[in-house]
């Protein structure tokens, strides 16, 4: 249980404040206290009760490691229980009762179908009430303490904001926490434009339910802004359009229009809670969800740079170093690691947010899988943009070459996530399609990948529109179809990564974070 503790490797999270204004700084600690009440609901969603849990382990490594795991299952491990006497976690996490099946859950809504839309919000949890129906409590009444408190902080720390669009936005946030209403907080995120620092919260992602993917989880995180990397950043956010005309799928998989008013931006993390600190750990984000938000507004995308910076200084590169073949290994640069990741962020706000044959959104046609597939969109999307923007002249900095092979690099990276990750599970998918194309391969001399770079723009194109056009159409059956055929670990890749393990190489960081660590 010690090396599994050791298997994430720590990481102090900080930055430089003294480019904050006084009131900035006095932001901060205000933030930091909203943000922990996101550990202890993210706590309950994904198992219960902390406490009792904690106190039944003995063993400080193993205590250590749930911390890590908010629970006692391994996220990187396919979710497998490392505490004994632990049943299988369940698909629902906690966001329903503990016995709840998709055959259940489906039925219920069918007795209960004026109840359906409150049963299946991203902002309720399900459970039983006295005759054994399900009920739906919305979260801001069933965590209403925690709840109370990080709307408070966030109000405390609007007070002394200065920027007006800061200011407006967190007001609002802590509106939408107390009324689990967040269209009108996203809106106002979105059209903050000067803020020094920044504080994403709420329930936002869906990864951690399983069962249908309908329930978001809480997380925040505490950001300040590199203006200078942000400012290099924006240039690219006028491409956005162009880009999406350009997609390898026919015109009625592209026919929704994008909001321009989108930005990307690079800033440092300086407290994770929540959803985002459960196992790997996020190194960029795509926001809001909200599909009617992004068709009208667009979306942010945030490049968390110290994070990224540590993952590929510690993961990357040395994995880079023991399995990427000698003459390729100078193509694996940082440079191209940010752009693979910001343009995977940008990727998530093309392509189609609603079926073409009437299925309803793609996040609800596809259910659990939507997230895996959005994930593996965004991968090999990003790739294709960057090919068409190097094309075009956008990106003139570095070679395809770079972006190839980092790429080929970052998917051993995340391979390593597990079958319980949506990350995992998509890289995994898309390594064996390019293995098959050619596009990778393996020497079996010196056991090293190379890209072959003749083949991989094909392999790109191929996959990207395979995947759009699952999205589309929301093709449940067939996307679990190829995920049954290509989304599985071969055994020779998973020889390959054992000697990762062997090497010592870190799966993934864990933060040394807080006010303490800012000092």
């Amino acid at each position: 249980m010690a090396d599994r503790v050791k298997s994430y490797a720590e990481v102090r999270l900080t930055t430089d404040l003294k480019k904050l204004s006084p009131d900035e700084r006095k932001m901060i600690p205000l933030l930091i206290e909203a943000a922990e009440q996101m550990h202890k609901i993210f706590w309950i969603e994904a198992y219960g009760d902390r406490q009792k849990l904690l106190a039944s382990i003995s063993d400080p490594a193993t205590r250590q490691f749930a911390k890590i795991n908010y629970g006692p299952w391994d996220r990187l491990g396919d979710d497998k229980p490392f505490v004994p006497g632990v049943k299988a976690k369940p698909l629902g996490a906690n966001f329903y009762p503990q016995d709840m099946t998709k055959e259940k859950f489906e039925q219920a809504l069918a007795k209960q179908a004026d109840q359906a839309k409150e049963l299946k919000s991203l902002y309720t949890i399900v459970r039983r009430d006295a005759e054994g129906k399900l009920k739906a409590i919305p979260y801001h009444e069933f965590f209403k303490e925690p709840t109370r408190i990080a709307a408070e902080k966030l109000e405390q720390a609007a007070a002394l904001a200065k920027d007006p669009g800061l200011k407006k936005y967190l007001t609002l946030r802590a509106k939408a926490l107390r009324t689990g209403k967040y269209r009108e907080s996203d809106e106002a995120w979105l059209d903050m434009k000067n803020n020094g620092i920044d504080i994403v919260i709420g329930p936002i992602e869906t990864y951690e339910d399983k069962l249908f993917g309908y329930k978001a989880a809480h997380e925040a995180y505490v950001l300040v802004k590199d203006k200078k990397w942000s400012k290099k950043l924006a240039e690219y956010a006028k491409f956005l359009p162009d880009l999406q005309r350009a997609l390898p799928v026919g015109d009625e998989f592209k026919s929704e229009e994008p909001g321009t008013d989108s930005d990307l931006n690079a800033y440092d993390v300086i407290y994770y809670a929540g959803d985002c600190n459960a196992g790997a750990k996020t190194i960029a984000i795509n926001l809001p969800n909200d599909e009617q938000v992004q068709l009208k507004k667009g979306t942010r995308r945030l490049q968390l740079k110290n994070v990224m910076r540590a993952k590929f200084d510690k993961i990357l590169m040395p994995i880079a170093k023991e399995l990427i073949a000698e003459d390729q290994l100078k193509h694996v640069t940082f440079d191209a690691f940010f752009e693979n990741t910001m343009f995977h962020e940008v990727a998530h706000g093309l392509g189609i947010k609603n079926t073409i044959n009437g299925k309803g959104t793609v996040r609800e046609a596809l259910q659990d899988l939507a997230s895996t597939l959005e994930e593996g969109k965004a991968d090999v999307l990003g790739l294709f943009m960057i090919e068409q923007l190097r094309e075009g002249g956008a990106i003139t900095g570095g070679d395809i070459k770079d972006n190839y092979v980092t790429f080929l690099a970052g998917m051993f990276r995340s391979i390593r996530f597990g079958a319980a990750s949506a990350h995992g599970r998509a890289n995994m998918l898309r390594f064996n399609w390019f293995n098959d194309m050619k596009a990778v391969t393996r020497d079996s001399a010196t056991g090293k990948y190379r890209v072959d770079f003749d083949s991989i723009p094909k392999a790109v194109e191929a996959l990207s529109s395979t995947i759009l056009t699952f999205q589309g159409r929301g093709n449940y059956d067939g996307y679990s179809m190829l995920m049954a055929i290509m989304g599985s670990m071969r055994s020779q890749l998973r020889s390959d990564l054992d000697g990762l393990r062997k090497a010592g190489i870190p799966v993934d960081i864990v933060f040394k974070q807080g006010m303490a660590e800012l000092k």
